[in-house]
Parts: C-alpha cells; sequence; structure tokens
C-alpha cells in the first residue's frame, strides 16, 4: 500500500480511512505500507502501523513551494501536487521490495503517488478520494491575479491529463461516490470503477447524544483547516448562514472546532463564537453540541466528521456537495440546501423541531450502523482486491 500521508495519528479524514482499512484488511493480508511524511517526529507512530503492517517504509514529502517542487513543475510534464511527491529512491525502493516479496497486489491511495510505481505486471488498485482536478479547479476559479491564474489553471490541465491517464492505467479505481465514479466514466467511458464509501468505527462512536434540551442550543462545525474547502465553508458559515440563525435564536452559539485554523478563522472568536483547534477526545465536542451544520460548496474532501456525528446522534445540516457519497435523503437521516439562506432556514427548523430532531437522530444512527461500517467497507475493499488479480489472470 502506497499513502501520501502517514496513516496515524488520525487527525484527517484521509488518515482515519487508511487507518481503519488497514487494520480491518491486516486481518486477512499481510502489507507492507510504504508513505509519505511532512516531519521525521512522525516516524514515533511507527510502532502504530507495525500492529497491521509486516513492513513499514516512510519517506519525507517534499514541501510544494520547495525549489524541487517548482523546479520539476516547470520542467517536466508532471503538475505540482505530483511534483511533490514523486522521489527516485522511492520508486527504486518499490522495486526491490517487488523483486523480494512478490506481491500480489499493489494498493495506491492517490493518483499523484503512482508515478513512483515501477514498471510491473502486479494487479495495481488505484483509490480516489476524491477527483483532484475538479478541487483544484473550484479554487483556480476565485484566484483575481491574472499570471497567477494563468499558471494555475495550467497546472490544473496538467493534474486533469495525469489524473485521467492513472485511472486507465490501474487495473481498477476505487471512488468514494456515485457522483465521482461518474465523473470519471465521462472521462474515460470504458473505465473500471468500484465505490467503496468512507465508515465510522460504529463502537468507538456510540450513541449517547440526548435529545433537545431548553438551555443554549450549540450548533457545530468540524473540519481540518488545512483543507481549502473548510476554510471556505467556515467563512461562508460566518458571514452568510450564522447572522440569519442568531437572528432567530439569540441564545444559540457556534462551536468552529479544528486543526490548524489560520489567523481569520481564530479571528472570529467571540461571545457567540468559540473556536477550538486541538482537542484530545472529538466526542467530548459532540456531547456538547446540538446539530452539524456544515456549509460545503468546495468539492473533495472526505466528509468524516458528518459521518462521525450521525454515528452519535446528532443531526446534520449540510449541501448537496457536503453529503455527496452518501445514500442520505433529505428529511429523513439529514437536511440538505444548496444556499445559505435555505441552510439557516433548515437549521432553525431542526432546533426548534423535537420531532424532525428525534427523527434525523435516530435514522442518522441507522444509517451509520447498516452501511458504514469499517467491516463491511474493508469486506467490501478485499473483495475488489480479488476480481482485480482475477482481471489481471484473466
Amino acid at each position: 500500500m502506497l499513502t501520501p500521508y502517514l496513516p496515524y495519528p488520525l487527525y484527517s479524514g484521509g488518515q482515519i480511512r487508511t487507518y481503519n482499512l488497514l487494520k480491518h484488511l491486516s486481518e486477512k493480508h499481510e502489507i507492507t505500507l510504504f508513505s509519505f511524511i511532512r516531519s521525521e517526529n512522525e516516524r514515533n507512530y511507527i510502532p502504530q502501523l507495525r500492529e497491521f503492517c509486516r513492513e513499514v517504509k516512510l519517506f519525507k514529502k517534499r514541501p510544494p513551494w520547495s525549489f524541487t517542487s517548482l523546479f520539476l513543475s516547470a520542467t517536466t510534464i508532471y503538475p505540482l501536487v505530483v511534483c511533490m511527491y514523486y522521489q527516485k529512491n522511492l520508486k527504486e525502493e518499490i522495486q526491490r521490495a517487488i523483486e523480494r516479496e512478490h506481491f500480489d497486489l499493489i494498493h495506491a491511495e492517490t493518483f499523484y503517488v503512482m508515478p513512483n510505481i515501477p514498471q510491473n505486471h502486479i494487479p495495481t488498485i488505484l483509490v480516489e478520494q476524491t477527483i483532484e482536478y475538479l478541487v483544484y479547479k473550484h479554487f483556480t476559479e476565485q484566484v483575481r491575479f491574472p499570471l497567477l491564474k494563468s499558471l494555475m489553471n495550467f497546472d490544473v490541465k496538467k493534474i486533469y491529463f495525469w489524473e485521467k491517464k492513472f485511472w486507465q492505467r490501474a487495473t481498477r479505481v476505487v471512488a468514494m461516490s456515485e457522483a465521482d465514479k461518474n465523473v470519471m466514466q465521462s472521462h474515460v467511458p470504458r473505465l473500471t470503477v468500484d465505490i467503496v464509501p468512507n465508515g465510522v468505527d460504529t463502537s468507538f462512536f456510540s450513541k449517547e447524544k440526548k435529545f433537545l434540551q431548553d438551555n443554549e442550543k450549540i450548533v457545530l462545525f468540524v473540519g481540518n483547516f488545512k483543507w481549502l474547502q473548510n476554510r471556505e465553508a467556515v467563512n461562508i458559515l460566518i458571514q452568510e448562514v450564522w447572522p440569519k440563525i442568531q437572528n432567530k435564536l439569540r441564545r444559540t452559539k457556534l462551536w468552529i472546532v479544528g486543526r490548524f485554523p489560520p489567523k481569520e478563522i481564530l479571528n472570529y472568536s467571540s461571545d457567540s463564537i468559540k473556536v477550538s483547534a486541538d482537542i484530545e477526545d472529538i466526542r467530548d465536542v459532540y456531547k456538547k453540541a446540538d446539530v452539524m451544520l456544515a456549509p460545503i460548496f468546495g468539492p473533495g474532501g472526505t466528509r468524516y466528521k458528518i459521518l462521525e456525528a450521525m454515528a452519535v446522534g446528532i443531526p446534520v445540516v449540510t449541501t448537496s456537495t457536503g453529503i455527496e457519497g452518501l445514500d442520505v435523503v433529505h428529511g429523513k437521516e439529514a437536511l440538505i440546501a444548496d444556499n445559505p439562506s435555505k441552510l439557516a432556514e433548515e437549521t432553525i427548523k431542526l432546533l426548534t423541531n423535537m420531532r424532525l430532531y428525534k427523527t434525523l437522530a435516530i435514522n442518522g444512527r441507522k444509517i451509520i450502523e447498516n452501511k458504514y461500517n469499517w467491516e463491511m467497507i474493508s469486506a467490501s475493499l478485499d473483495k475488489i482486491y480479488k476480481k482485480a488479480i482475477y482481471d489481471r489472470q484473466s
């Protein structure tokens, strides 16, 4: 398995997903993990991963604005996101491992680590947690400086070219949602795409939430602020959604929780808005919150906090993009709206309607238990492994 981040500690959606897959897949497989790290301190987490992996090999990722990354992006056909991860020594190390171990399968998380895989005849699974070119395209559209925008647009075109190329090169491709699968197959019509959604550790996030009380209500947003989508969502929440909610429900408070908040988000702190950066146990946050509000409009991301909120019985109000990939029905398991005014309206309705609140809380937990637990998801991925091996052999 080749990943662009160390799957521990569980700070991001990608780390949560990969860690839980390793945990459950290790019951049937011997796994060698090749992973990128950002700092040498991450080597301290090798013991946690050795519980599930036969071997763990770590390689330092280049910063995006390093001279080498920028030079490679300017002088090669690869986009910047690939240049940050492309390393000759990693490719050679994988080649030696292939010759030594005789692997049955290679599992790559994200297309941009794929250039590190040497030519071979081993079935390869490419898992796309998001369609990268759409993410970069969304944020490039918001850039105002013409020269920078032109350079970024050119890089988006390179991302699109290579992302599509590696979809075709893999034995099988795995997407998170039907929407992503449709996008892939619209660009590569005969592409084999399987869907393996994200999940939740239902034993860790047990339902213990009480239904609405008469005291002060807490509206919650949770997200890792290294991701542009989450920073954009909080800006929309504070500027366009929250004033409408507070105007109707004056005793309501907003709690923004997430690692690496930039200064602009920390500055939102006020009498009615609390910003928390380092929470030891996210379950302590969920115990106090009444509703998860996620005005996510940017594509990409894994939406784990939405799944976790539903798992503990907190109703969710979000957008079509925010709930993408989940088999959720508006009004049954969550409330879905696609403009700030409507998101505020749905949140107010939820916090003032006990019957609706209970329905969403109960149904949300039920759908997590039935469709989004890691045991089922890992078993589903294991079947895809077998199909990939069969496809290559036949």
